[in-house]
């Protein structure tokens, strides 16, 4: 049972055994407010007996004084552990399920992430995990918990009295199809409403995101038009969704007070022609009333765990996907990466790598050339196994890196793209991201090291100062130079470097050349360059042309040869002596 409300609801096993719990405890506290009506109708009847003998009521109402003492007690001990095991569990539940989320994504391969909407993800860890912390602290366990003391109170009240107990009952029934019935509604509504959510944070997070263009190209008021129309579209999703909800609830709430009239109409009748006391009439109209309540809040229930439905199979898309494993200890007897007849696809039948097999040796740079889709940046990303292959093998140091835990295998990679991510935090801190507990003199040495150190010291606040959201407040160059004293920080065998300096000016590319150059000495490196006179010192070439390797071998045997190689080169040169014509 707990395994299958582990499946069924996206919980841990402790979740699920909190769950069972939280159940149990409700039900017993459903039960336990039929004590109050039981100490009532002792009362009545207590008052009935002494009045019809003649004697002093006040002799036994110290008795029943304790009784409803002792049931308040039995109340507030129920009602507390009903507590505990709603609210805290759930929110101890909430937390394990947000690191449960947070650490598969961490082992998940960025394959993953490029087939999902980032905003949508955004919206299963946030707005999804709130949503069911509030079902699963309100709704859900009071659900079967409703459930189970409705049909325990019910069979009570047929073994007292079966004509009764059907007009309090047989509503109960109908009301419960009524809601369920509105099932299939709910989904379609629930699920256009949330994908018109998710359509607006899209295009909020567009937005933001390419704010310039969109100033630049004076498309501000047809993207206000756009957005206002995702707005009301959504508006009116949410009221489509709400209403479909509403009135099969309200509908069936109204048809569930139908039971107090049943109840008042059959209970008069027996009544009048004495076949049921006046003390069970009044025992049935407050057991009515009081089961009315519940069973209220069991038809909500069923609405909430509808669109709860919704949320937790959203997120169990997450939990299941198959995450990357291996190793937990990866130590090669070299740095050698070899591709071994490597074949990959983004998607299925899309092919981007074929048949591709090279060494890029350690001790000795290799670039990777050629055409724009090629298959370059790919081959440095699955070299790092950010990616997992469909064919062949990666090996480093004639170990298989699909064998190889990806945090392990990344304690020997270090890594210098073209696009730099930096953390809104102080300058030390990005720079000591490299190598986790290093001393500040070593982050000042690799500083240093990198040409960060000349620019940092002009900061007001000099490597103390906050960099901005992504390093906004510093300059492309900067940026690289500061990814550039992560790697030497981490001082990895392995150097993946993406185009570096692509987008750098003349002064800046000097000196983040120099930097690489202190970086590369004696590692294994991979370069992937689109400027031939930035690869000419390189020890090997391997041409990558439609996802084939369509030429290798040392820059100045690839020019001889002719091929694709030299043909990039003599392009190049061309295009230097371009200039516009006036």
């Amino acid at each position: 049972m707990i395994r299958m409300l582990q499946h069924i609801f996206a919980l841990s096993k402790k979740g699920a055994k909190d769950f069972v719990k939280a159940v149990i405890w409700c039900f017993f506290c459903n039960i336990s407010l039929m004590l109050p009506i039981g100490v009532v109708m002792a009362v009545i009847q207590y008052l009935l007996n002494t009045l019809e003998e003649g004697g002093s009521p006040a002799d036994g109402l110290l008795l029943y004084t304790g009784a409803a003492i002792l049931v308040l007690a039995v109340l507030f001990v129920l009602h507390y552990f009903q507590y505990a095991s709603l609210y805290l569990a759930t929110y101890q539940e909430s937390a394990a399920r947000r690191i449960g989320l947070a650490e598969t994504l961490r082992r998940l391969p960025l394959s993953f992430f490029g087939n999902r909407d980032l905003s949508d993800l955004t919206a299963t860890m946030i707005a999804d995990c709130s949503s069911l912390d509030q079902m699963f602290s309100h709704y859900i366990p009071q659900l079967f918990a409703s459930i189970c003391s409705t049909l325990v109170i019910g069979i009570w009240m047929f073994a007292i009295h079966w004509r009764m107990a059907l007009a309090v009952l047989w509503v109960f029934p109908l009301a419960v199809l009524l809601t369920a019935g509105s099932r299939k509604l709910q989904d379609i509504c629930g699920t256009r409403n949330i994908l018109a959510k998710r359509a607006v944070t899209d295009n909020i997070q567009e937005c933001l995101e390419t704010i310039r263009d969109i100033k630049a190209c004076s498309r501000q008021k047809e993207y206000l038009n756009e957005l206002d129309a995702r707005l009301a579209h959504a508006e009116r999703c949410a009221i489509r969704s709400e209403l479909a909800t509403g009135v099969f609830v309200c509908s069936a709430q109204a048809f569930l007070k139908a039971g107090l009239a049943t109840t008042v109409l059959t209970g008069a009748g027996l009544l009048i022609k004495g076949e049921l006391s006046f003390l069970y009439f009044l025992g049935f109209l407050f057991a009515a009333a009081r089961l009315y309540d519940p069973l209220g809040l069991v038809l909500q229930n069923i609405a909430a765990t509808f669109n709860a439905k919704l949320q937790i199979n959203r997120m169990r898309a997450i939990l299941e996907q198959p995450v990357q494993t291996g190793a937990e200890e990866c130590e090669p007897d070299n740095y050698d990466i070899t591709f071994h007849h490597v074949k990959f696809a983004y998607r299925e039948k899309e092919g981007v790598l074929d048949d591709v097999s090279f060494t890029a040796k350690q001790g000795e740079v290799t670039a990777l050339v050629g055409p724009s889709g090629g298959g370059k940046s790919t081959a440095c990303k699955l070299a790092a196994r950010f990616w997992d292959i469909q064919g062949g093998r990666i090996t480093l140091g004639g170990v298989d890196i699909s064998g190889i835990d990806p945090e392990a295998l990344m304690k020997h990679y270090s890594f210098v793209f073209q696009d730099v991510v930096l953390f809104r935090d102080t300058i030390l801190e990005n720079i000591r991201l490299g190598r986790r507990g290093a001393t500040d003199e070593e982050v000042y040495a690799a500083a240093k090291a990198a040409h960060c150190d000349e620019f940092v010291r002009e900061l007001p606040e000099g490597y103390q100062t906050m960099v901005g959201e992504n390093g906004s407040t510093l300059s492309g160059g900067e940026r690289q130079r500061i990814s550039i004293a992560r790697a030497l920080l981490k001082d990895a065998p392995v150097i993946l470097l993406d185009e570096a300096t692509a987008s750098l000016d003349v002064e800046n590319e000097t000196a983040v050349q120099e930097a690489i150059s202190r970086l590369v000495k004696d590692k294994t490196v991979l370069i992937i360059a689109h400027r031939m006179r930035t690869v000419t010192g390189a020890d090997k070439i391997v041409v990558l042309s439609e996802g084939r390797v369509a030429e290798q071998g040392k820059p100045e045997e690839l020019y001889e040869k002719g091929g694709v190689y030299a043909h990039m080169v003599r392009l190049q040169m061309e295009s230097q002596n371009w200039a516009l014509e006036t």
